[in-house]
Order: structure tokens, then C-alpha cells, then sequence
């Protein structure tokens, strides 16, 4: 891969893995780390890394280098409580967006990552397979059990609108 080329990667794709790792990890700064450190690793492997494969690489690296931040986080304690974040009641809701948002963030890691980039980046099930590690079968259950419990969430439109 070219300078040129890797340029052009920034320009296409940084924004959408800054917005697939924001909606997994909810927190701005620690998903530009993640982006920066996953375009980071592309530039350290240009010379291996084909132009047309880097889409894939920088989600794969992006979602392997979010897990790894999220285990380190869990090894060394809680961070709510370390940078005194307070979870607060949110019982009335006005948009659906907030709905959905609040459902997905209910989801258990894997079945938000996976859901994520199924219906937010609109990668296929093979695609999502190379980039999370998991098999086909695996990712298939992982987004029908998400899009289950959103719909169980949510309920019928009736009963938000």
C-alpha cells in the first residue's frame, strides 16, 4: 500500500470505524484511541496490507483492539467508578432513536458488535465472520438473539409512539 493510498483509507473509512467503535464502547475518547491505534497498525503493516483488503483490516484491527482495551479495563477494576461516571434513570423517552439506542446498549458485547456491523455497516455474514473471529453459525445466532431482545425491548410502535 501506497502513502497515497493509505491517505485515501483515513479519508474513506476513518469516520465509520469511529462510529461502529462509539456505538460498542459509548465513549468518545477512548474510541478515537482505538481508531487511531487501529490506523496506527495499518501503517506499521502498509507494506503487507493490500489496498483493497484495508477496509477489512482496519475493522478487524478496530474490533480486536476495542476488545483488548475493554478486557484491560475489566482487569484493573470498574471505570465508572474510576472516572466517576453515575448511571441515571432515564424512565421517560421521547425519541425512538433514544429507545433504540438504550436497547442496544443493554446488548451483551458480542452480540452489539456483531449487530453493529450487520446493520449499521452493512457487512455480510462472511465479512463479519473474518473480522470477529467467529464462525457463520455463531454470528447468525448472535444477531437473531440481538435483534430479538430489541424487539422485546421496544415492543409494538404503538406502545412508544
Amino acid at each position: 500500500m501506497t502513502t497515497t493510498e493509505y491517505n485515501l483509507c483515513v479519508e474513506q473509512y476513518a469516520d465509520n470505524v469511529y462510529r461502529f467503535i462509539l456505538k460498542n464502547l459509548r465513549d468518545s475518547d477512548r474510541a478515537q484511541d482505538v481508531v487511531q491505534e487501529s490506523f496506527a497498525k495499518l501503517w506499521q503493516k502498509c507494506s503487507e496490507v493490500n489496498f483493497d483488503k484495508s477496509k477489512s483490516y482496519l475493522f478487524t484491527t478496530a474490533y480486536h483492539t476495542m476488545i483488548d482495551m475493554i478486557r484491560r479495563e475489566k482487569n484493573n477494576g470498574d471505570l465508572s467508578e474510576a472516572y466517576g461516571i453515575e448511571d441515571t434513570d432515564n424512565s421517560h423517552y421521547s425519541d425512538l432513536k433514544e429507545i433504540l439506542d438504550e436497547a442496544i446498549n443493554q446488548l451483551p458485547e458480542d452480540q452489539r458488535s456483531v449487530l453493529m456491523l450487520r446493520d449499521y455497516e452493512g457487512y455480510s455474514y462472511e465479512e463479519i465472520e473474518k473480522i470477529t473471529g467467529l464462525n457463520e453459525s455463531q454470528v447468525k445466532v448472535y444477531i437473531y438473539r440481538a435483534r430479538k431482545f430489541l424487539m422485546n425491548y421496544i415492543g409494538s410502535l404503538e406502545t412508544v409512539i
